[in-house]
């Protein structure tokens, strides 16, 4: 039969039932705690980039590349059609004004200009019976006219006489007019023969200057072969390096075929190119930065050039140090056209994190744990970020490309 318990027994089994379903709370608690601490997204501190918003001059920048090229770079053609004999300098030798760099052919030359020279002595040889011939016919016309001018003389006087005869009834008066008309053929016919006596005199000098003129022609081309003789012997023009030397021995080149270059490698100068989607950011006397390893050369757009080719708008710059020891000729390289400036910005260096947008979200650091927020952007370049708004000075966010972490937004940092 049943027994009725007594009340420190009752009290006894109270306190029990209540301390498990305690026990029991407190263990399915901490269960969820750790779960859901295990559950929630975390990340490697060491695999992850951070930068620290400050306060600093920030530059808006337009990225190109950029190429460097000697200041001053001469090619040296060649003077005739020919073929290579002899190469005395290869590309990156040093070179003096005047030092050989390579021989030509001259045998092609030689006989052009001794067939020149030839033709010259017959043009002077020319001109030397011209002037016999000259001489000769200018004596026989002139002792032609002389001739008339004395049978003028004769006639003249024969009229004389007719006239005085048929005075005192001697002669006729047909005889005198026969008289009177010989003098007038005598005086045409002397007129006649200094006119042509003028115009052999006109012609044969002009014949002379005619030849003369082409002896002057033959010359010009006897002193041009000459010189061509000459530059058969390849000569630097001006002391510097050799860039680039043909090397093909016994090559056959037709006449201004680039047998060398000699550069100046005491100043440079820079082409760059950028897309033609910042062309009207490009202005000439903006200011540049040419990047080359850890130095950072300043200069300016001097020019533009106005073609469009395969989407690049190109351009020229002088540098401030055009012979600065780090350019190297035909160095490609980086260069940031500065094309806006602010003295005092927020700033946070760049990483991948930011993809071009004015507004977007990067995770900021607190206390081992990183937050997601949204942040407004102003100007960039390859170094800094303006930050506008939602972050101060002093902020730590991550600037590393965390794409595993695209959908959260919270997670803890691991060291």
């Amino acid at each position: 039969m049943d027994r009725t318990l007594d009340t420190k027994t009752v009290s006894r089994r109270k306190r029990k039932t209540i301390l498990k379903w305690v026990v029991i709370v407190l263990l399915a608690g901490a269960a969820v705690w750790f779960g859901l601490r295990w559950l929630r997204p975390s990340a490697d501190e060491d695999s992850l980039r951070f930068a620290t918003v400050e306060r600093g001059e920030v530059v808006n920048t337009v990225n190109a590349t950029a190429t460097v090229l000697p200041a001053f770079e001469e090619q040296i053609n060649s003077p005739v059609a020919t073929t290579i004999d002899e190469v005395m300098l290869t590309a990156g030798s040093e070179v003096k004004a005047g030092e050989l760099l390579m021989k030509l052919d001259r045998d092609y030359v030689q006989l052009q200009l001794d067939g020149r020279r030839d033709q010259l002595a017959v043009k002077e040889n020319s001109i030397g019976l011209l002037s016999l011939e000259y001489e000769r016919d200018l004596k026989e016309l002139t002792y032609n006219a002389e001739i008339k001018e004395l049978e003028l003389a004769a006639a003249t006087a024969q009229l004389a006489d007719a006239r005085r005869l048929l005075e005192v009834g001697g002669a006729t008066q047909e005889e005198v007019e026969a008289a009177e008309l010989a003098v007038k053929i005598s005086k045409l016919e002397s007129q006649k023969l200094n006119n042509q006596l003028d115009y052999a005199r006109n012609s044969l000098a002009g014949r002379k200057r005619a030849l003369q003129l082409e002896v002057g022609m033959e010359e010009k081309e006897v002193s041009q072969l000459s010189r061509r003789l000459r530059e058969t012997e390849v000569r630097a023009p001006r002391a510097g390096v050799v860039t680039w030397v043909n090397e093909n021995i016994g090559q056959q080149v037709t006449e201004g075929t680039a047998l060398a270059r000699v550069a100046d490698l005491g100043r440079y100068r820079v082409e760059a190119s950028a897309s033609d989607r910042y062309a009207d950011q490009l202005a000439v006397g903006l200011p540049v930065e040419l990047r080359i390893g850890t130095e950072r050369l300043g200069g300016t757009i001097a020019a533009i050039l106005p073609e469009v080719s395969e989407n690049l708008v190109t351009f020229r710059v002088d540098l401030e140090n055009p012979s600065h020891p780090d350019l190297r000729p035909n160095l490609r390289t980086e260069l940031y056209v500065i094309t806006n400036r602010i003295e005092d910005a927020l700033r946070v260096k760049n990483g991948p994190v930011f993809r071009g947008g004015r507004t977007q979200s990067v995770f900021v650091l607190n206390d081992g744990e990183a937050t997601r927020r949204d942040i407004d952007l102003g100007l960039r370049n390859g170094d800094f970020v303006e930050v506008t708004g939602g972050l101060e000075a002093g902020d730590r966010i991550i600037i590393s490309d965390a794409k595993s972490l695209e959908n959260v937004t919270s997670f803890k940092l691991e060291e």
